[in-house]
């Protein structure tokens, strides 16, 4: 997610768009870090009401 808010300092320094591939990843990452944690979350709250 850092690298997402530094893509707008990174557009300024940098001429072609290679940030743009840093920005996607991080994203990418943090959405699939993000749908682990509320499985488990969910997985373990089930678990809790057996």
């Amino acid at each position: 997610m850092l690298a997402a808010f530094q893509a707008p300092l990174a557009a300024s320094l940098i001429d072609d768009a290679s940030w743009l591939f840093a920005v996607v990843v991080a994203l990418v990452v943090a959405t699939v870090i993000m749908a682990d944690d509320n499985q488990r979350r969910s997985a373990a709250a089930t678990a809790e009401m057996e």
